[in-house]
C-alpha cells in the first residue's frame, strides 16, 4: 500500500474537512484584508526618501518613545527591520507623514535604512494615538478594562479613534455613509453643518438633539435650484413672500430693473452676486442645525465642498485642504493597496501554477498539510499573544524548524507496504 493511501485512512473527525476552494477563498480574503490596510506600503524600503507621504501604515514604538517622551512614527518597513523585538502600536493610517525612525526623538536608536535624516519632521502632526491611547476618554485600545462591545471608528478630518458611543451619535445602518467627523472637529470646523444639515446623516444619542435631516443631492447646491426647489428651511420663507403677494427673483440676476432703484436695493444685490458663486452661502441661507455631536458623511460628501476664492482660503487657514483631495479618502487608500495586490497576483501566482501541475490525490495531501500547519501555527502564535510578546523573524524561522523536523521524523517512522 501506498504511503500517501494510509494517510487517507485518518478518521474523519481528526480534522476538519475542507474543500481546496475553502482554503484558497480563505487565504485571498486575508491576504485581501492586510493588502487594503497596508495600502501598498513597501515592507522593505523606507518610505523616509519619499517626504510627506500623502498616506502610508504607521506605527509608534513604545519602546524608544514611551509616554513622557516625544511621540514619532515609524514606516511599515523600520517596524520590521529597526524595532524587530519592541512594544507597537499600530496606528493604521495617517496623511503627510515622514518616517521619524533614527532623528532626534530616539536617543540610542538608529535607522538600519538610512542614518543621516534631520532631526525633526516639523509637517508631521501628532496626537495621544503615539502613545496606544484613543478617543475622548483617552483609554488604549483594545481595553482591558473595558467589558462593554463597542466598534472603534477614525476622524477623517483629525485621525484620531473613537469609540461609538462617546461620539453623542448613533452609528447609521446605511453602509453608504463612509466618513465620520467628529464632534471636537465639527466645532472646530463649524462651517461644516451648513453642509451636514443637507448632507451628513445625525441621529443623536440625546432625544432632543435628534431630528431627520434631509439629504442634498448634486442638482440642489445650484443657486437657481437652491431657489425653486426649497426644503423645510426655506420654504416658510418662500411662502410669506407669497402671500404678501411679493415674487423674489433668482439671486443670480441682479441687474437693477428701475434706474432710481435705492443705495440699499443695490448694496443687497451686490451680496447676492458674490453669494451666487458659493455654495457655502447658499446653504446658511437655507439655515443649518448645528449640534454638540460627530456626523456622519457618503462617500461623494466632499465634492460638494465649494471651491470659491473665500472657501479656499477658509480651507488653509483651518488646515484641511486635503478634504478636497480625492486620494485624501481611506477608501482611495485602501483601493491602492488592493489594486497593487491585483497588479502582483496577475504577474504570477506559484499556488495556482503549483496546484495546476497536481492529481487529486496530492491536493487532497496538500489540504491536510494546511490545516497542520494552520493549526500548529495559530497554537504557536498563541503563547506569544498571551504573554503579550511581540513575534520575531527568528521565532517565526524557529516554527518552521520545528515543523520540519517533526514532519521529517513522521516520515521516517512511515511503514510502507508493497502492493
Amino acid at each position: 500500500m501506498a504511503a500517501n493511501e494510509e494517510n487517507h485512512k485518518r478518521p474523519l473527525d481528526e480534522d476538519p474537512i475542507v474543500s481546496l476552494a475553502d482554503v484558497l477563498e480563505e487565504n485571498e480574503e486575508l491576504e485581501h484584508e492586510a493588502c487594503a490596510v497596508l495600502g501598498g506600503s513597501d515592507s522593505d524600503k523606507c518610505s523616509y526618501p519619499e517626504g510627506y507621504v500623502k498616506r502610508q501604515a504607521l506605527y509608534a514604538c513604545n519602546t524608544c518613545t514611551p509616554k513622557g517622551g516625544q511621540p514619532a512614527g515609524i514606516c511599515l518597513a523600520c517596524s520590521y527591520k529597526c524595532h524587530e523585538g519592541h512594544e507597537l502600536f499600530e496606528l493604521y493610517t495617517k496623511r503627510n507623514f515622514r518616517c521619524d525612525c533614527g532623528n532626534s526623538k530616539f536617543s540610542d536608536l538608529q535607522c538600519k535604512f538610512f542614518s543621516d535624516k534631520e532631526k525633526t519632521n516639523c509637517k508631521n502632526k501628532y496626537n495621544d494615538n503615539f502613545f496606544g491611547l484613543y478617543c475622548t476618554c483617552k483609554r488604549p485600545y483594545p481595553d482591558p478594562e473595558d467589558e462593554t462591545p463597542d466598534e472603534m471608528i477614525q476622524c477623517v478630518v483629525c485621525e484620531d479613534w473613537f469609540h461609538g458611543r462617546h461620539l453623542g451619535t448613533v452609528l447609521p445602518d446605511n453602509v453608504e455613509y463612509q466618513e465620520m467627523v467628529c464632534q471636537s472637529c465639527m466645532k472646530r470646523c463649524s462651517f461644516l453643518w451648513a453642509y451636514a444639515t443637507h448632507v451628513a446623516v445625525i441621529k443623536a444619542t440625546d432625544g432632543d438633539n435628534s431630528g431627520p435631516l434631509t439629504k442634498l443631492e448634486d442638482s440642489d447646491v445650484d443657486v437657481c435650484t437652491v431657489q425653486e426647489n426649497g426644503d423645510s428651511y426655506n420654504q416658510k420663507a418662500v411662502k410669506t413672500e407669497e402671500s404678501e403677494g411679493k415674487h423674489s427673483e433668482p439671486s443670480t440676476s441682479c441687474t437693477a430693473e428701475k434706474s432710481e432703484a435705492a443705495s440699499g436695493n443695490e448694496a443687497s444685490c451686490s451680496v447676492k452676486e458674490e453669494n451666487a458663486g458659493c455654495k457655502l452661502q447658499q446653504l446658511r441661507e437655507r439655515g443649518d442645525m448645528q449640534r454638540d455631536c460627530a456626523t456622519y458623511w457618503p462617500h461623494n460628501w466632499r465634492n460638494k465642498l465649494c471651491t470659491c476664492p473665500s472657501c479656499m482660503n477658509l480651507y488653509k487657514e483651518l488646515e484641511i485642504s486635503f478634504l478636497l483631495d480625492e486620494f485624501d479618502t481611506v477608501l482611495a487608500y485602501e483601493n491602492k493597496g488592493k489594486s497593487d495586490e491585483e497588479t502582483d497576483r496577475e504577474r504570477t501566482d506559484p499556488l495556482m501554477t503549483a496546484l495546476s501541475n497536481m492529481n487529486r490525490i496530492q491536493q487532497v495531501e496538500l489540504i491536510y498539510e494546511y490545516n497542520d500547519l494552520k493549526s500548529e501555527l495559530k497554537d504557536y502564535l498563541k503563547r506569544f499573544a498571551d504573554e503579550g510578546k511581540v513575534v520575531t523573524s527568528e521565532d517565526i524561522q524557529r516554527f518552521f524548524e520545528e515543523l520540519q523536523s517533526k514532519k521529517r521524523r513522521r516520515v521516517d517512522g512511515m511503514q510502507y507496504f508493497c502492493s
